[in-house]
């Protein structure tokens, strides 16, 4: 089973950034724009054949910190075999987004990084090395639209996720469920047979208190919610009122009215601002939570964080749509080369790029989705029989950067921050507004944006 089409499930919030007057090359050294105009596309690259004799250091940056000494160290060592003249060195970064934003701005950072998500596509090109035309690596590689602009690749993803829910396949089944929710009530449903027959610390884990997965919840607001590759980049932007309710429970409202009845019914954690996402790994493991909303790429983390690896399992996200189900799928982090680092820098960061995303063993490591097409989808995905897994379609020619434009000025804010999220559930768990009062104040603010940016609205 192979992934279809492929562009952004999540577009980034505009970043204040300045051009890059001087940028540091992986030794320290400052200076202008590097030429890049020998370094080759990744799919001019034969690895193990190529560059045998070129001699160079490169630095990769990664926010992968629970690993950076252990798994990515041997990928490093692997390389170095085939290529005893390039040294691969990595960094780990807790504050991966926020340290990134900076370090991009003043050039400190090495040659190979995941590219941070608040960097607009049309900024690409300013801290980019290209790695090749469109037309030549789609073919190639899953998630590619996610970081090409005006036909130019700037990153590959680190293999990509499909959205669900994780979920323990033991609790489930102590609580009496014997088969998996497909819409948003019998998910509630489950969750409170859950509270109801077994004494799990919270049947749904919001991990609030860290922010950043409630965002997750607006990568399911698109094809796993209507089915439609095109809604995200190409409809979204043109629809009138995106966030009303639909009889069918299909679309936007229904991902945001799935979390905030689950927050209403008090089926979440009793504290969720004192949740932690390092320890819910562990509990999820254990069977102390009986599910948490996040991509696919959490399910082997979870697997990893404690002794029932088997009681781990992940399921679409619970929304049908004129009797079928959807998964979105999308790139994770991508790879992208720092276009100021010394000509000889970019070439070696190429070459490792190239062996990491094509032979190394990382996506049987990481059970993501892989980069090469050639690929299959990861054992994670298991219960996604019957699922057609889709990928948002890129935006019309001339619209590259409408849903950016509308999204920004209207601060609803998709898949920019967290915050959007938050204010859901901060609103059911303190009772303060109902979702329908938060959904008419998203449609004000997106109705506004689209009139001041002249869109065209479909009634």
């Amino acid at each position: 089973m192979k992934v279809k089409k492929v562009l952004s499930l999540g577009l980034a919030a505009v970043m204040a950034m300045s051009m890059l007057a001087a940028c540091g090359n992986s030794d320290g050294e400052t200076g202008g724009v590097t030429s890049s105009e020998n370094v080759p596309t990744i799919d001019e690259i034969k690895v193990g054949e190529d560059y045998q004799d070129l001699t160079a250091s490169i630095k990769v940056l990664t926010n992968r910190t629970d690993i950076v000494d252990t798994v990515y160290k041997r990928y490093a060592d692997e390389f170095m075999k085939l290529y005893p003249n390039i040294t691969v060195e990595y960094e780990g970064i807790t504050d991966y987004e926020e340290s990134l934003n900076l370090r991009l701005t003043n050039g400190d950072w090495g040659d190979l990084c995941f590219i941070p998500t608040s960097v607009n596509k049309n900024e690409l090109s300013m801290y980019f090395t290209p790695l090749g035309d469109y037309d030549t690596l789609d073919p190639i590689y899953n998630f590619c639209t996610e970081k090409t602009y005006d036909g130019t690749v700037y990153g590959i993803c680190n293999g990509g996720t499909a959205s669900g829910v994780l979920y323990n396949k033991k609790v489930w089944a102590d609580a009496g469920i014997t088969e998996l929710p497909a819409t948003p009530e019998e998910f509630l449903d489950c969750l409170q047979k859950i509270k109801d027959n077994t004494d799990v610390e919270a049947p749904l884990y919001t991990n609030f208190s860290a922010g950043w997965p409630m965002g997750a919840w607006d990568a399911y607001i698109g094809i796993a919610a209507t089915g439609n590759p095109d809604f995200m980049n190409n409809e979204i932007i043109h629809t009138k009122d995106p966030f009303a309710k639909q009889d069918d429970m299909t679309g936007p409202y229904a991902v945001y009215y799935t979390m905030y009845e689950a927050v209403a019914r008090k089926l979440v954690e009793e504290s969720p601002a004192s949740s932690d996402w390092e320890s819910s790994k562990n509990k999820m493991n254990k069977g102390e939570i009986g599910a948490m909303v996040l991509g696919s790429w959490a399910v082997q983390q979870c697997k990893e964080a404690g002794d029932t690896p088997d009681d781990v399992g992940y399921m679409p996200f619970p929304i049908t749509v004129d009797g079928k189900r959807y998964a979105g799928a999308g790139g994770n982090y991508a790879f992208g080369i720092n276009n100021q680092a010394a000509e000889d820098n970019q070439i070696a960061a190429m070459v490792y790029l190239k062996w990491l995303i094509e032979e190394s063993s990382i996506y049987d490591d990481e059970g993501s989705i892989p980069a090469l097409k050639s690929g299959d989808l990861p054992d994670a995905l298991a219960d996604f029989e019957g699922v057609e897994l889709l990928s948002d379609n890129p935006p019309l020619e001339g619209e590259e950067d409408l849903f950016n434009e509308v999204n920004n000025e209207s601060e609803v804010g998709i898949n920019n921050n967290d915050y959007p999220d938050c204010e859901i559930l901060e609103a059911a768990l303190y009772g303060t507004r109902t979702l329908d009062e938060v959904m008419g104040e998203w449609n004000e603010k997106w109705s506004a944006a689209q009139e001041s940016l002249g869109v065209e609205v479909n009634k």
